[in-house]
């Protein structure tokens, strides 16, 4: 068998994960349970893996428990205080909340993290990704009621904290000791 095709199987390979998660989410939004649901989910899924084929991300971390259960229990803490936040700001009477774009230059060089990152920053109340950017690694966020530096500076740091809750959630040792050394070297912000 020649290279091309081996690489070819294995990328199809790598794409069974797409279609599992794909068939899942078409089975949830469907809200049943059923044989025909599920092989109709397969089909569609596979379908829009054939139509719209996707570069494999790679993910060489591993999953850590305890990373994520940090992970997790800290994005509800900020979803619980974001929400009381927005909605103080929501209620108040007078002025008028203002707002910034700010710049996060993210430490971890990865795709995954990256969408992760943005995605998980978005969820928050308050605050929004209004533009990625690959070739520098940096997000560009929009945060309610950042008026001063330091509300500004508050809001990056709180990024570049979610970014390292990620990376000790799901980072191979190699990521986390690479993210380490960028924040020691306070890389970049």
């Amino acid at each position: 068998m020649s290279e091309l095709k081996r690489v070819a199987r294995r990328k199809r390979a790598l794409q069974w994960p797409v279609v599992l998660w794909l068939t899942a989410a078409w089975v949830l939004l469907w809200g049943e349970l059923s044989v025909g649901n599920v092989l109709s989910g397969l089909i569609v899924a596979v379908v829009v893996i054939l139509v719209f084929p996707l570069p494999p991300i790679a993910f060489n971390g591993r999953f850590r428990p305890v990373g994520l259960f940090r992970l997790v229990a800290r994005f509800y803490i900020d979803l619980a205080l974001a929400s009381l936040d927005v909605a103080r700001l929501a209620l108040r009477i007078g002025k008028q909340p203002k707002s910034s774009v700010i710049r996060v230059d993210l430490r971890a060089r990865s795709d995954l993290y990256m969408v992760l990152t943005a995605e998980l920053l978005s969820l928050i109340p308050g605050s929004v990704v209004v533009e990625a950017d690959r070739s520098s690694w940096t997000l560009y966020l929009h945060v309610l009621g950042a008026e001063t530096s330091d509300d500004i500076e508050r809001a990056r740091r709180t990024a570049l904290q979610q970014e390292g809750r990620l990376i000790r959630a799901f980072g191979s040792d190699a990521e986390l000791a690479d993210y380490a050394r960028a924040a020691r070297e306070g890389r970049p912000q």
